[in-house]
């Protein structure tokens, strides 16, 4: 063992206060520790990670100064230097955030339990904090071979969440398929999008979530090979919020040269919030907390913003990028694909029963008339409800009026999806489009393919969650069949690999739509759900 591994356990813990994790041991990891790793240089200072069943893993890197006091609503800080040897070994704390997300009020039979084996929510409304800049690694190896990069965005819309949770270990997909993967927390909600460039704010405060986004990529631009990945081979890819901020960075010039593919899961942003409404909204907070100027605002604790934002009710949710014209200029596919990111090839599509999630937990879930049915949607489609009713009965003619309800409005993800494809079509580089039919098998397959159902199949991740997927062959070949398309489009750009046994995926093209199903027989179909497309405008997810 070299000297720099064996630095002493006081160096070592030393360096993890300076890091900022000491008070943040996070939940055990799916993987045990052999011993630590050879001290790697960042620009920031050296350090240390774990040996995780022979994968180095780093956890808890900081890429940011604390965004507090003065840097509160401002771009991200290079954070303040260190030379002693600073130990990565414990995830950081999420983002100041909402308690939980979801629709539902609570789910039934083993559903909870099952999502919070992958997805601990939970636990990041406990280890919250303002100082929550820091991201997570897994390399194959220390042996700068230039590998892969993929940098994983978490979701929660832009309110909740971390990159913390189990579902993202990295560990599979650095062993298994030679990427090296980066998962990132950064500011959320009030604390990420609050747009005070009129308020006496700076001119990107609206985007200061997302610009810590931009400081992740900048810092794995800056150290990537020094953990053996390639710097001019960077993709960036997320779920439901995430895939938004995946579309979102199409838009950003901070991002040119910072990622080189994207993908879009289940979030397909095709705008940003208008600078007058976010304005709006921050005025209206600024008075809920009695406070008349941005010196006042940053000198209230931020569970009492957190608190003020919630009082306001929906508005207080609605939280998000805002086509400022600083840091996001030009909505990223809205009415056409942005230019900034002509160059860069996506993926792009959503689940099949995406709002099975936000569904199940509620009382009426099974009882629902289809009187009642129809009421619920005629309030969000109108005068259109009564041709996707009659759509959704020749397509589903055996589902109640619960699926049905779920069938229909599922549906607005993949238009959504469908639209971000045609418009990114036009552009030089290719995007190929799916939807995940794979069930899951808890409680009898009650959620069929529910919003964030692929994310443990594309982190090769599938044994990590035995409640909600089950155990059945079908399912681990297809977890092996998706990590394999999603890491070949991060090596190549084209998600076509022999490995994942799938059939040949085209790029998606007007004329024929080809888009992959993923399912425990994978196919491609061309135009899926084509009246679904042609009767719903494309929404924006919320």
């Amino acid at each position: 063992m070299s000297n720099d591994v064996s630095a002493s356990r006081r160096s070592v813990l030393a360096g993890a206060a300076g890091l900022g994790l000491s008070a943040f041991s996070g939940r055990a990891g799916a993987y045990v520790a052999s011993g630590v790793t050879p001290v790697v240089k960042t620009t920031n200072g050296p350090v240390i990670g774990l040996m995780e069943e022979g994968v180095p893993t780093f956890k808890g890197l900081r890429y940011g100064a604390p965004p507090v006091g003065a840097l509160r609503w401002a771009p991200p800080a290079k954070p303040a230097s260190w030379t002693d040897p600073a130990a990565a070994i414990a995830f950081g704390p999420a983002a100041i955030q909402y308690a939980s997300g979801g629709g539902a009020a609570r789910y039934p039979g083993a559903v909870g339990p099952a999502l919070n084996q992958l997805m601990n929510s939970g636990e990041d409304a406990i280890r919250q904090s303002e100082d929550c800049l820091f991201l997570n690694l897994w390399t194959p190896a220390l042996d700068r071979k230039a590998r892969p990069v993929m940098v994983w965005w978490h979701g929660g819309g832009f309110n909740y969440g971390s990159g913390n949770w189990p579902v993202y270990d990295g560990h599979n997909l650095a062993r298994n398929h030679d990427v090296v993967l980066v998962s990132v927390t950064h500011r959320l909600n009030a604390l990420g999008f609050l747009e005070l460039a009129d308020l006496g704010g700076d001119p990107a405060s609206g985007n200061v979530g997302m610009l810590d986004l931009t400081a992740s990529l900048q810092w794995v631009k800056d150290n990537i090979a020094n953990f053996g990945g390639d710097p001019g081979n960077v993709t960036v890819f997320g779920q439901s919020g995430g895939g938004a901020k995946v579309s979102t960075s199409l838009a950003m010039p901070s991002m040119t040269g910072l990622r080189h593919k994207g993908i879009v899961e289940s979030g397909a942003a095709l705008r940003s919030a208008d600078r007058a409404s976010a304005t709006d909204q921050a005025r209206q907070l600024m008075k809920v907390l009695e406070v008349a100027d941005l010196a006042a605002l940053r000198a209230v604790p931020p569970g009492a913003i957190i608190a003020a934002a919630k009082s306001l009710g929906a508005i207080g949710g609605r939280w998000g990028p805002v086509m400022d014209g600083v840091a996001i200029k030009g909505h990223p596919f809205d009415p056409v694909a942005n230019p900034l990111g002509r160059d860069i090839p996506i993926m792009v599509g959503c689940t099949a029963d995406e709002q099975t999630l936000y569904n199940v937990g509620f009382d009426s879930w099974g009882k629902q008339t289809e009187a009642q049915m129809i009421e619920r949607l005629r309030a969000q489609y109108g005068p259109l409800t009564d041709k996707l009713v009659a759509e959704a009965k020749a397509r589903y003619p055996a589902d109640n009026p619960s699926y049905m309800y779920v069938d229909v409005t599922s549906k607005a993800t993949f238009v959504s999806s469908a639209a971000l494809a045609e418009r990114k079509a036009a552009q030089p580089a290719p995007v190929y489009m799916y939807v995940w039919e794979g069930r899951t098998a808890v409680d009898g397959g009650m959620m069929r393919a529910p919003h964030t159902t692929e994310i443990p199949f594309v982190f090769d991740n599938v044994t990590l969650g035995p409640m909600l997927l089950g155990t059945a062959p079908a399912t681990l070949a297809l977890g092996k069949q998706a990590s394999a398309a999603w890491t070949a489009f991060a090596r190549h750009g084209d998600p076509n690999d022999p490995r994942s046994g799938l059939p040949h995926w085209p790029r998606y093209e007007l004329q024929a739509r080809a888009t992959m199903m993923f399912n425990f027989k994978s196919r491609i179909d061309n135009d899926p759900y084509a009246e679904f497309r042609k009767l719903m405008p494309p929404l924006r997810p919320a």
